[in-house]
This record gives structure tokens, C-alpha cells and sequence, in this order.
């Protein structure tokens, strides 16, 4: 019995998700849009630069406004009062309010764009929109709506509530000489007033925004990599996946492959000679009486890789021989790294010593 529960015990400290997630976990999350991003830095940052926008560019934009408007009205009184003529006046109204509201709306969406870059990059992600029988389980809603995030989005929204009510009230209260006085000034000075105030609430409102999105992305990437967390057990049973996938199986071995043919075309220049084919086939020969038994080969290769071999050679001054017969032979017979056999010693040994004549070591 005490073995039994030991063995329990055993297995639920393996499914315990202790462990952080594997880049290939991270990746499967990502593809399905489960990523660290804060929605509060997109929301701040929208309104910022929105109200930042209005602020420098406002009494410009409004200027044009009514210059336009004051023109095509003077204009459009002389129309005659019909139904095509209406369409015609009130598309002309949405046009032009259009093309000065647009340098507002660019830079909201540019600002939105920007949050989303600088928090995940670039991501395009169809998955959060498939239809999941989770989403509409009222049980699973129960969970949610009494969870800890729940709770915590709750603190979010007062808080933010709090601060725009502050910040607001604030705004307002600093002005309260100018309000007090408002019946003194003329209509379009009251216009004025009370737009450049309803912006700096914004813009100001925004900043204090934005400041608290700092914690508030730290703690949507705790608790994204708290979601993402994986078992021992996980881990293992990724690896073995990921073992025998024949893709990832394949890579591997290309990769290898690769790294053996950087390993073995670094090793050309120290060559004594290059036997050749002497286009197919090239095959490097080392040898040092003082520290090896027999001449080795150090690199071999076909078609490109035995032009790569010859291009080096040339490079570093190797002799190319040209031996048909002993190419074919030596890239068959031998790998990377072994010594010649007794059954061909004597005809490398013959270029070995044409070389050495050519060189004068003989």
C-alpha cells in the first residue's frame, strides 16, 4: 500500500507543470496567438498620440474646418433647394470633415500597429477566431469570472476609473479661475476653452495611462509564461516526438552533414597533394613521416565539393596530381581520416615522392 501511494506521489510531482516552456511550446503558442501583451499599452498609446495630434494640430485643423465650411456654405445657399443637390452638399461635408480627421485616424492606427510590434511582432493568427465549445461552457465562464485575473482585471478597472476621475477633476479644478469667468467670453471662445481642456485631460489622462501598462505588461508575461509552463513529463514526451520526427530527423542530419564538410574543407590546407580524376573526383593526402605510419586522407569529395577542394589547393599552393585510377579507388575504399592500407601504400607513395621531387625534398 505505502508503495502504491508512493508511486501516486511520484506521478503528481511529474505532472506538475514546474518547468518553463520549450521553444517548441513557445512556438505552438504563439501560432495559436497565446502570446505576453498588454492591452492597456495599445489603449494608452492610442490616445496619447491621438490627443497629442489634437493638441499641436487642433486649432489648425479646426481653422480649415471652417474656412471650407464658411466657402461652400456661401456657396451652396445660391443652390437650388433639391434632392441632388442635398446628396451632392452632404457628401462634399463628409469629404472634406474626412480629410481632416484622417491625419488623427493614421496616426491612432500607426500607434496601434506600433504597440502590438514592439510587444509580439510581427504575428498573424486565424486560431483565436475558430469557434470553441469552451468559449460558450457556462461552467468554464463560472471559472473565469471567479478566477484571480478576474479579480485582477477588476482592480485594473477601478484603478483606471480612479485615475480618470482624478486626473479629470484635477484638470478641471486648475482652471477654475478661467470657468468661473466663462460668461465673459464670447461663443467661439468658449468652444475653444472647453476643447483645449477636454484635450489636455486626454493626453494627460493617456500619459498616466500608459506609465501604469508597465506593470501591468510584466504581469501579463508572468502569467503567460505560468500558462505555458510544462511537466517533466512534457519535456520528455516532447523530446521523443520531436526524436521521431522524420523532418526534424532530416535536419539534424543536414545540419551535421554540413558542419562534418566546413570541418573537413578546413583541413585542405594542410595537404601535402591532391590526388584528382581529375574533374570528379579529388581527394586530399596528408603526410608527416615524423608523426603518422601511413599518408592519410584528410578530406575527399566529388563534382562541386572536389572543385572546392581543387580551388583551395590552388590557393595554398597544393600540387594536383592526376590519377584516375587511385582517385576512384581511394574515395571508395577510404573516409575521412584513415590511414592508407598496405594495398595501396605503394602508389601513393609513388605520387608522394613525384611531389616531394617537384617541391626539391628529395
Amino acid at each position: 500500500m505505502s508503495e502504491y501511494l508512493i508511486q501516486l506521489n511520484l506521478q503528481h510531482f511529474a505532472d506538475e507543470k514546474t518547468e518553463k516552456a520549450t521553444p517548441k511550446k513557445r512556438q505552438e503558442a504563439r501560432e495559436k496567438g497565446q502570446v505576453a501583451r498588454s492591452n492597456e499599452i495599445n489603449t494608452a498609446l492610442v490616445l496619447l498620440f491621438s490627443f497629442l495630434i489634437l493638441k499641436f494640430f487642433g486649432p489648425f485643423m479646426a481653422n480649415n474646418v471652417l474656412t471650407i465650411f464658411q466657402t461652400n456654405l456661401s456657396e451652396y445657399v445660391l443652390w437650388e433647394a433639391n434632392t441632388d443637390n442635398l446628396k451632392v452638399i452632404t457628401i462634399d461635408m463628409l469629404y472634406t470633415s474626412f480629410l481632416v480627421v484622417l491625419p488623427v485616424m493614421l496616426v491612432a492606427m500607426v500607434a496601434g500597429v506600433s504597440a502590438n510590434l514592439i510587444q509580439v511582432g510581427f504575428m498573424v493568427t486565424t486560431d483565436p477566431l475558430k469557434m470553441k465549445l469552451e468559449k460558450i461552457n457556462p461552467i468554464s465562464g463560472l471559472k473565469r469570472m471567479f478566477s484571480v485575473r478576474s479579480l485582477v482585471e477588476l482592480f485594473k478597472s477601478i484603478l483606471k476609473i480612479a485615475i480618470i476621475s482624478s486626473v479629470a477633476f484635477l484638470s478641471v479644478y486648475f482652471q477654475k479661475e478661467t470657468l468661473f469667468h466663462l460668461n465673459r467670453l464670447e461663443l467661439i471662445e468658449i468652444i475653444g476653452f472647453t476643447a483645449d481642456l477636454a484635450i489636455d485631460i486626454g493626453w494627460r489622462v493617456a500619459l498616466v495611462l500608459l506609465i501604469l501598462s508597465i506593470p501591468d505588461f510584466v504581469y501579463q508575461k508572468y502569467e503567460h509564461e505560468k500558462s505555458i509552463r510544462m511537466s517533466k513529463k512534457d519535456i520528455k514526451d516532447e523530446y521523443k516526438k520531436s526524436e521521431g520526427d522524420p523532418k526534424i530527423k532530416g535536419k539534424r542530419k543536414e545540419i551535421q552533414r554540413k558542419m562534418a564538410i566546413q570541418r573537413m574543407m578546413s583541413n585542405v590546407p594542410k595537404a601535402d597533394v591532391i590526388i584528382t580524376n581529375p574533374t570528379h573526383f579529388s581527394i586530399a593526402i596528408q603526410y608527416n613521416p615524423d608523426e603518422m605510419i601511413a599518408p592519410i586522407m584528410i578530406a575527399k569529395g566529388t563534382d562541386h565539393l572536389a572543385l572546392r577542394i581543387r580551388e583551395i589547393a590552388t590557393e595554398y599552393d597544393i600540387p594536383l596530381v592526376e590519377n584516375k585510377p587511385l582517385a576512384q579507388t581511394l574515395y571508395k575504399t577510404l573516409e575521412v581520416g584513415d590511414a592508407v592500407p598496405e594495398s595501396l601504400f605503394q602508389a601513393v607513395a609513388e605520387v608522394l615522392a613525384y611531389v616531394y621531387k617537384l617541391k626539391g625534398k628529395v
